[in-house]
């Protein structure tokens, strides 16, 4: 059975799934477009390219948009866990079974048909995300049998604490901004939750009981010490701190209340990506295992909802899946050989250009699925020195207070950092020994966000740490996403050479090629 699954809205991405294969799942924003770019008709077309046969069931994603006259559905629509609705259509001249399903439903067949197999009676499935936030019991069939309302829109609120601190967020009128997550993660870092004042500790609370974010209610918060108050400033640090306890404390409370203490937990939403979060669910205790996709954001929900139509017409969700499920990079053109010198990749060498400060934009085989970066799209540099995180900031054009992840080996975890686990989606944190020397990778906690590194899981990066552990004593290096500031991964050589040129990088390997810029050119 080939299922090709397309996601509307924000996120827009295009799986297609054969015989519980995964073969591509495809983001419209890669190949630099903009971050959470919706559907596109080449996405589309790039999966059409690639496949030998029209597929046997097509799946639409269900989503909402607020018009001016009420609410336009597409598909089955956003919210909701009613059984998906199933027609037969023609495409393309072939009798096809349309499959469309909820978006809420999408996280969650694609939390489910990702994690490992398991025998348990009960699984927890918990979506947090932009508007959702409930945990849902799936039994041994993989059917729902209940959902457990914890509090809507948990990623907005999270975001709105942001835009409140932000000048130039606007007072009415304005939905909070994605990409506000993130950077409110990484300001949390560097407050205290213990510090928050009075004043904090009631907006926080305000925030959380507030009816809804969309829209951003900013103006009626103009008497808080946080209106305005600039993101950096300790009020908005500590608020950020406080609202990141208070988000995972009230979830937590409603799991230990109403989902069955050993059943596995598996993650899924936008709030599946802050590593802080994650880290607290495995350390929970209540449940048996947790489980995070590497696109348990919206990137994953085209993914999530080809996999709810096979588990509709097999009763069964698992696939297998590789996280390079991307395209093969494209070579549209030569790097200019008068700036250019290209010569066979040789680790030894690299690693010690690495060592020596160097960065490097890292291209190998497909991209990656999901937001994160993790060894085919990279930019690589040394971890010790501490200036490489400004370096890299600077390169990426991004804030100096986000942090920069590592990759390691997993032949060094013990020896770098307090927990050894493995993580090679970069999804939890962990803490740096403090003798380790890996200042550029070190967030301000003391924390990481760690790729984790096995030969059979990425023989070819696991190679070039090899070396570079010959040369520095530990397989680590700091690992940042390539890509232009707002977009998505860098897929084709015309861009990476601009890339490159325009923000002093005069290293980039593409495959087996090393591309090193000439001297004065």
């Amino acid at each position: 059975m080939l299922v090709v699954a397309l996601k509307p809205g924000h996120d827009g991405a295009v799986a297609a799934i054969d015989n519980r294969q995964l073969l591509y799942s495809l983001e419209s924003e890669k190949d630099s477009r903009p971050r959470y770019t919706p559907l596109l008709p080449t996405t589309i077309l790039d999966i059409a390219e690639r496949l030998d046969a029209i597929p046997d069931v097509v799946a639409l994603g269900g989503w909402s948009d607020l018009r001016p006259r009420g609410i336009s559905y597409t598909g089955a629509g956003y919210e909701g866990i009613q059984e998906p609705t199933v027609t037969t259509s023609r495409f393309f001249g072939k009798e096809v079974k349309f499959f469309s399903s909820t978006h809420e439903r999408s996280h969650i067949y694609m939390a489910l048909g990702m994690a490992p197999r398991d025998a348990a009676p009960v699984r927890t499935v918990l979506v947090w995300e932009g508007d959702v936030g409930a945990f849902y019991l799936v039994d041994s069939q993989n059917r729902i049998i209940r959902k457990v309302p914890v509090l809507s829109e948990p990623g907005a609120r999270y975001a709105f604490l942001f835009g409140l601190a932000d000048p130039t967020f606007a007072e009415t009128g304005a939905k909070p901004r994605l990409n506000d997550a993130g950077k409110l993660m990484a300001l949390a870092a560097f407050g205290n939750s213990a510090d928050a004042s009075p004043d904090i500790r009631h907006v926080v609370e305000r925030i959380l009981k507030q009816d809804s974010m969309y829209p951003a209610p900013k103006a009626e918060y103009r008497d808080s010490v946080l209106f305005n108050a600039g993101v950096e400033s300790i009020e908005c640090k500590n608020a950020a701190a406080l609202l990141t306890e208070r988000l995972f404390e009230t979830f937590a409370q409603a799991a230990r209340e109403h989902t069955p203490e050993g059943s596995p937990l598996y993650i899924s939403g936008g709030c599946g990506l802050n590593c802080d979060w994650n880290s607290q669910w495995a350390d929970l205790g209540h449940f048996s295992s947790v489980f995070v996709a590497p696109c348990t954001n919206d990137s994953g929900s085209a993914l999530g909802t080809a996999i709810d139509a096979l588990s509709t017409f097999t009763g069964d969700p698992h696939i297998d899946w590789n996280v390079y499920s991307g395209l093969d990079f494209v070579t549209d053109a030569q790097p200019d050989a008068a700036r250019w010198r290209s010569t066979p990749l040789d680790d030894d060498a690299l690693a010690t250009a690495l060592a020596a400060g160097r960065v490097v934009a890292w291209v190998q085989g497909r991209w990656e699925i999901g937001p994160r970066a993790l060894g085919n799209r990279s930019l690589l540099a040394d971890p010790f020195a501490l200036d490489t995180r400004d370096r890299l900031n600077t390169i990426k054009q991004r804030e100096d207070y986000r942090p920069i992840a590592p990759v390691a080996r997993v032949e060094d975890l013990g020896a770098v950092f307090h927990q050894d686990f493995e993580d090679p989606h970069m999804l939890y944190f962990r803490h740096v020994r403090e003798n380790s020397g890996l200042h550029a990778v070190t967030h301000v906690d003391g924390s990481a966000r760690v790729q984790t590194v096995r030969d059979s899981g990425n023989p070819r990066l696991h190679r070039l740490l090899t070396a570079f552990a010959a040369k520095r004593g530990y397989g680590v290096l700091c690992n940042t996403s390539l890509n232009f500031n707002g977009d998505g991964f860098i897929n084709r050589t015309s861009d990476l050479a601009f890339y490159c040129e325009s923000r002093g990088i005069r290293d980039m390997v593409v495959g087996d090629t090393w591309y090193q810029r000439i001297e004065g050119s």
